[in-house]
């Protein structure tokens, strides 16, 4: 019985990675790929992509189905040092979903670090 549970649970992320990858495709996020052969994408381009593109209710079904860490993990590392033209939602995350204080300040300490270790690269 234990078993068929976890089956169950798996098969529901499963279902919802897809139902978050079809929306994305949906809003033209892959514009750039050849969509006939893309039939899934990696869980830290599904975070990143849902952080970028969808909505408030998608990106709370993030932490439902990968969890609190790797979520913030895939934005610290590909979302939050985009700059100028996603700041706004950064600064949104950083203090709806990751508890900064001072939101602005952390979203700007996250993207000059990025910027001082491709320097230093």
């Amino acid at each position: 019985m234990r078993k068929n549970a976890y089956l169950c649970r798996s098969d529901m992320k499963v279902d919802a990675k897809q139902q978050l990858f079809r929306k994305l495709k949906k809003e033209n996020c892959f514009w750039s790929y050849d969509l006939s052969k893309m039939k899934s994408i990696s869980d830290e381009s599904l975070i990143e992509h849902v952080l970028l593109h969808l909505d408030i209710e998608d990106i709370n079904q993030l932490f439902q189905l990968f969890g609190y860490k790797k979520v913030k993990r895939v934005w610290l590392d590909r979302v939050a040092p985009q700059g100028a033209m996603f700041r706004p939602y950064n600064i949104l995350y950083a203090w709806y979903y990751f508890g900064a204080k001072r939101p602005e300040a952390y979203v700007k300490s996250i993207e000059t670090r990025h910027i001082n270790r491709k320097m230093s690269a």
